[in-house]
């Protein structure tokens, strides 16, 4: 089968590796028919040091069940099925608390199984990890079912993050996919003005259609205090911190009003938080991080399913897995959104 490869910086390859097969009774194995490139696949694209062995690549995916396992007992062949981003066993104490990307024995798309920008995939634990779609593999609703893998529930988990509620003021710095599906998510937990901090035009007017209030293009001090202006306050009590440069912390941590919250989920760049000073004498709880997209995305499926939001919208490219390579070099250049890759 093909399957698409990361060399080193701006190596990205396109070639042909051995089918999946089950490994274990708890596997499925799962014709990919939907994937995409993420913002997180950006960062190894930029800086991966070269290596004459390739690694797969690619953690977002929607599927049919080709093959399962001897244990598997929810799901069987001919089912579609969405993947997180990171599998998990569904059994241990983090997944039963729902923190399931703190599962040791789960791991991500690529590092230690296959990727998910190919023609298949080996899923473990596969009955925990997978969720079934009632709908067929064509259906117009498959972009933002997707989304689902990752990137929707990502910024859902940047708005529970920062303790985004009904009424509330949000900030959302960043707008790329995940900033703007962060402004999405705070619609729909109720949040009631929305500033969305980012100055590519095309993506903010998609920022306004997801329910951003107002745009503040702004950066630095200037953004900063532009935001305190629009919204009339000392700040917002949520802020989603989308993008992972110290700077993007920075502003969220400023923007923040004492007693606020910042919900991170964009990759940190460095090992540290910037602004330390500010979020300890204004008594800013920072938290957020990898997201559950296994435990949140069934919260997030009926909302979908039913039209209420079109989180799809975030792709602006689709292309077949051969022009993979062609998808990465689009969104590193900010020449596309998000990519839809079709296998």
């Amino acid at each position: 089968m093909k399957a698409t490869l990361i060399y080193g910086a701006g190596d990205i390859r396109v070639e042909e590796v051995p089918d999946p097969k089950l490994e274990n009774p708890t596997d499925a194995i799962v014709r990919i028919t939907h994937s995409c490139i993420c913002g997180s696949d950006l960062w190894p694209y930029k800086n991966r040091e070269a290596t004459q062995e390739g690694g797969r690549i690619g953690h977002e995916f929607i599927g049919v069940v080709e093959e399962v396992g001897s244990d598997i007992g929810r799901l069987q062949q001919g089912d579609v099925v969405v993947a997180p981003f990171f599998y998990a066993d569904g059994t241990c104490e983090y997944c039963r608390a729902g923190l399931t990307t703190a599962c040791p024995n789960g791991s991500a798309w690529g590092a230690e199984t296959d990727g998910g920008q190919g023609e298949a995939a080996r899923v473990p634990f596969a009955d925990h990890s997978l969720m079934k779609l009632d709908v067929p593999v064509e259906s117009d609703l498959m972009p933002s079912l997707l989304t689902l893998s990752d990137v929707f529930g990502t910024g859902h988990h940047a708005a529970v993050s920062a303790r985004v509620e009904p009424g509330k003021d949000v900030v959302v710095v960043g707008d790329g996919a995940v900033g703007l599906l962060a402004v999405l998510a705070a619609k729909r937990l109720g949040a009631e003005r929305i500033v969305l901090m980012g100055h590519h035009r095309d993506r903010t007017d998609l920022g306004r259609e997801f329910g951003a209030t107002d745009v503040v293009a702004e950066r630095g001090e200037e953004g900063e205090q532009k935001v305190r202006d629009v919204l009339g306050t000392d700040g917002a009590h949520s802020v989603i911190e989308a993008v992972g440069y110290d700077q993007s912390l920075s502003t969220a941590i400023n923007v923040a009003k004492p007693g606020g919250f910042v919900g991170i989920v964009g990759v940190p760049q460095s090992g540290t938080i910037p602004n330390a000073a500010r979020k300890f004498g204004a008594n800013i709880t920072i938290a957020g991080g990898i997201a559950p997209t296994q435990a949140n995305m069934h919260e997030l499926l009926p909302d979908v399913m039913d039209g209420k939001i079109e989180p799809g919208k975030v792709f602006d490219r689709t292309i077949p897995l051969d022009e993979t390579p062609e998808g990465y070099r689009a969104m590193n250049d900010r020449e596309a959104l998000k990519v839809l890759v079709r296998p």
